[in-house]
């Protein structure tokens, strides 16, 4: 009988309190003020800012004081961006739209083609993502002066590739 109701009070307080955090959530997300959207504006600008200015260097590792071994696909995916990046001479807005798009061809045949698994694929991931930000970011550029700086960033985290794979 005292395992019963030691059971009883156990499972109703656990009850309980699922419903105390569901009821919270379901609070917190159903009222958003304006200082909460100024607050998640900021956020997405301190994440571009971050993804702009290469913080991803901050986050990879190295394999042990080593550089990761990549697939074949994957350095080549990688030289072929950059050498396009290097060769590219954009002078409108829509030349920096095109060169997102042929940067974008050239990462997804990275990303479908790597066969990396363990440490170096969660490392390339460390890479890649940033590197996806500011691919997307160059093909919805307004001016020549934002596409010049986006095309240089992304070129950066392209080099920074090979400090950390081979």
């Amino acid at each position: 009988m005292k395992k019963t109701i030691l059971s009883l009070a156990i499972l109703s307080a656990l009850l309980i309190s699922c419903n105390e955090t569901k009821h919270k959530h379901e609070n917190t997300d159903t009222v958003e003020t304006t200082e909460g959207v100024h607050e998640h504006e900021m956020e997405e600008m301190a994440a571009e800012t971050h993804t702009m200015y290469n913080s991803w260097v901050n986050e990879i590792k190295l394999d042990n004081g080593n550089k990761w071994e990549a697939n074949l696909e994957t350095t080549e995916g990688v030289d072929k961006m950059l050498n396009l990046v290097k060769t590219s001479d954009p002078k409108t807005v829509e030349d920096y739209h095109t060169l997102a798009s042929k940067l974008n061809e050239d990462k997804n045949y990275v990303v479908k083609k790597c066969t990396m698994e363990g440490p170096s694929h969660d490392n390339l991931h460390v890479f890649l993502h940033p590197l996806i930000e500011k691919i997307e970011a160059l093909g919805k550029v307004s001016s020549t002066d934002e596409g010049a700086e986006v095309t240089a960033n992304i070129q950066e985290n392209l080099e920074g590739y090979y400090d950390y794979f081979q």
